[in-house]
């Protein structure tokens, strides 16, 4: 295997922890970073090259692919200076903050010819994984409904975050958009949605201005629909994916960390990631967090626990592999081509009009105008 050459744009909390996962695998090298605030420490751990700008990286002949893990505002200029490049690309959810972006972006890859991965790490868990293998055994029967929460408290912080403010976030709805794109994976794209909500109870300046308390139904049609909770205004934290089907239910439970499956004839618990040992280090995080529940947000100073690296590095070793000539497999098919992430915020996108208007939006009000971009 040749070696394959990585330049990373972004090395904050995340970024940093993809950088390591890569960094421990064979044949991989980080050739040059690019952060405006924190490229040194980390180039010089990996020994790596600080690069002055994004252009400057992608243009680059020593690299093969690029990861995207800049704050989410600032995902779609390098994404597309990458493709336009020639690299293949991993970037950090949400890929975007406007379903227009993400049609930019689509389309650079899919111009260069190169793979657009996009990092829900969520499917990427075990228990995630194992209910779908359930679900396509057919062992739920027909899938009815789902029920997504990840809610919890916020306290002020010393400082307001740029994850706090709507602009450059995109809020809760979009920071937290696994939960969206897990349950569209399952239930295929919504196409009409609700929501409701607002800052109810984090205003003024020691907080930022995205809205504390969302409340989404989806509608699939064909009599099957979802219900979402996110938000920083919940003092009883929850954190949980629940399933419905005509057979039986799956619950995963990202708090008490695990996957319970329930029929008519059988009762059986699985592990949400790949060791006990895994499992144990994210219950013990989230009880010790206490009211902030799944409302918890990473730094540069702050080492990812045990649980995250272990998904980290389970995506990252399917992107490298890819990048090694091994072959997509259906079951991320859609994460390999940018697709679903860009489905996911179609949808936020008509969530958010939603809100804005107080009225139901069907999701091709949002895609309508732009399908043929795609």
């Amino acid at each position: 295997m040749s070696e394959i050459r990585y330049g990373i744009v972004g090395t904050g909390y995340f970024g940093i922890a993809l950088g390591r996962a890569i960094h421990a695998l064979p044949n991989a090298r980080i050739v040059s970073v690019f952060d405006p605030d924190h490229a040194a420490a980390f180039a010089q751990e990996v020994g790596a090259r600080p690069e002055k700008s994004i252009d400057d990286l992608c243009a680059r002949d020593d690299i093969d692919a690029v990861i995207v893990a800049s704050p989410n505002w600032a995902h779609a200029q390098p994404v597309v200076a990458a493709a336009k490049n020639g690299k293949h690309v991993f970037c950090e959810k949400p890929i975007a903050l406007t379903f227009a972006d993400c049609a930019k972006m689509l389309n650079a890859a899919e111009a260069a010819g190169r793979i657009f991965m996009a990092g829900h790490v969520m499917h990427f868990m075990n228990g995630v994984r194992k209910a779908k293998a359930l679900i396509a055994d057919g062992t739920l029967g027909d899938i009815l409904y789902c029920r997504a929460v990840r809610t919890g408290w916020e306290e002020i912080q010393p400082d307001v975050s740029w994850k706090k403010k709507r602009e450059l976030s995109g809020g809760h709805l979009y920071h937290h958009i696994h939960e969206l794109d897990v349950v569209q994976s399952i239930m295929g794209p919504a196409k009409e949605v609700f929501m409701a909500g607002g800052n109810v109870a984090h205003t003024g300046p020691q907080f930022g201005d995205e809205d504390d308390l969302l409340l989404i139904t989806l509608d699939f049609g064909n009599d099957r629909f979802a219900t979402l909770e996110y938000g920083s205004a919940f003092r009883w934290p929850e954190h949980s994916v629940l399933i419905q089907g005509t057979k039986g239910a799956i619950f995963i439970d990202l708090q008490n960390a695990g996957l319970e499956l329930k029929t008519p004839d059988r009762q059986e618990r699985f592990l949400l990631h790949r060791t006990q040992q895994e499992d144990d280090n994210r219950t013990e995080i989230y009880a010790g967090n206490k009211g902030s529940g799944a409302i918890v947000y990473g730094n540069p100073t702050t080492t990812a626990p045990l649980w995250l690296q272990g998904i980290i590095e389970m995506e990252v070793e399917y992107f490298h592999g890819l990048m090694s000539g091994e072959p997509i497999t259906e079951e991320f098919a859609a994460l390999t081509n940018g697709t679903a992430a860009t489905a996911a915020i179609a949808t936020a996108d008509a969530l958010s009009l939603s809100l804005k208007d107080g009225r139901k939006v069907s999701v091709s009000e949002i895609t309508g105008n732009l399908h043929r971009e795609l």
